[in-house]
């Protein structure tokens, strides 16, 4: 590792990384399905019109799992931790290059990599009322030297004009070769992310009419994961903080990244330490805000609902994507002034619900991540059905 560090030239590393960047989520995205176009079978890709123009997205689904509506958070989501002993692989010489090269380059940049314990999905059943699977748990680290090459590889393809098909693409061809790999989720590295769209109901204001404040974040340069694109908030790898089997709810981290990347816990945020508190979402460790909820959590006042499932092809992650709603415009008036983005963002973003202009120009915005997309759309589909005369959300038509 030192002698790959010493041999960079930090010009080279900035420059393909102002390459990789100016790679559109839409040009990634077509890229991985044409690497995967032998057949999809019972996967189809996300993709939606909006306002009549079609976004294409790298997530592939299949139609039980989109447009969900489904609570989460009281047992509505059961994920079982189910300890794996045959999860070990060795890398091919190639890979191994790839991955000190990888890790390299990615210190050069500044990105904050630490080696917390992450979920890797073993299996998963969407049904009506009901998602439930199983889980393992790996390093980081083992992720950040398998998978998460995939995406790298990618965007320097699509940014030198390279074919994107078999054969061209050496790492892909080796961890992730078909949609039969992709779905294998019990046979592979399969890390993934719980992240939702944020509504918080306003009271009737000097400017504006009731509505829902919606949170768009950018992320920062020094994230691994959709570093520099525009991103739902929370966004999160679904991981345990304490308890492998309790925190396995794809909830539980949604509910914990709402405390650390919204309400300022750096307890709870894996990069800054270990974790020692024996039960760090214990009401008395609650954040003043995220105890309102707490206290709410049989009440109207707010909900959380699953809107989707999918699997990104450009990294193979499965995404959890969700809606969290406070409807209660009381949360607002106490707690607004509490929200404030982590080092995870490089910028807050708030949009009002009612605002129909804006909201268009921001679904359309070229700089969405593939998952964020894929929550955004999802959540601004369900707002529309519930959100009454709080919403003016654009249209959003499922392809």
């Amino acid at each position: 590792m030192a002698q790959e560090l010493t041999s960079l030239d930090p010009r080279d590393v900035e420059l393909r990384a102002q390459r990789q960047a100016e790679v559109t989520r839409e040009r990634a995205a077509l890229a991985a399905q044409r690497y995967y176009q032998a057949g999809f079978g019972q996967w189809r890709p996300y993709e939606v019109a909006v306002s009549g123009q079609k976004l294409t997205t790298s997530i592939v689904t299949q139609d039980p799992w989109v447009d969900l509506a489904q609570p989460i958070g009281n047992g509505q989501d059961r994920f079982e931790y189910r300890p794996s002993l045959h999860r070990e692989s060795n890398l091919s010489s190639s890979a191994a290059q790839a991955a000190v090269r990888s890790l390299a380059e990615s210190l050069e940049k500044g990105s904050q990599i630490v080696n917390a314990e992450i979920y890797s999905l073993t299996s998963v059943n969407v049904e009506p009322g009901r998602i439930s699977g199983s889980v393992d748990v790996i390093d980081f680290v083992r992720y950040a030297l398998t998978l998460n090459l995939l995406e790298g590889e990618l965007l320097a393809a699509v940014a030198a004009g390279s074919p994107e098909r078999p054969g061209a693409m050496p790492l892909r061809d080796e961890f992730l070769p078909d949609i039969a790999a992709v779905a294998d989720f019990g046979g592979r590295v399969c890390a993934g992310g719980a992240l939702a769209l944020t509504a918080i109901a306003r009271p009737r204001g000097r400017t504006n009419d009731p509505d829902y404040l919606l949170l768009v974040q950018e992320r920062s340069g020094s994230v691994l994961n959709a570093n520099r694109r525009l991103a739902v908030i929370p966004k999160a790898f679904h991981g345990p903080m304490s308890d492998y089997s309790e925190d396995a709810r794809f909830s539980a981290t949604l509910e914990r990244e709402m405390e650390e990347e919204l309400f300022g816990r750096t307890d709870v945020d894996s990069t800054v330490g270990a974790q020692l508190h024996a039960d760090p979402m214990h009401p008395s460790l609650l954040s003043d805000p995220m105890r309102w909820l707490v206290e709410r959590q049989e009440t109207d006042g707010w909900r959380m609902e699953s809107t989707a499932v999918g699997i990104n092809l450009v990294s193979g992650n499965y995404e959890f994507a969700s809606l969290i709603v406070i409807e209660d415009e009381e949360w607002w008036v106490k707690y607004g002034g509490h929200v404030r983005a982590n080092w995870e963002s490089s910028g807050l973003h708030r949009y009002s619900s009612l605002d129909l202009d804006r909201l268009n120009a921001l679904t359309l915005d070229q700089r969405w991540s593939n998952e964020g997309i894929f929550a955004f759309t999802q959540g601004c589909r369900r707002l529309a059905e519930i959100g009454g005369t709080r919403v003016r959300m654009p249209s959003i038509e499922w392809e």
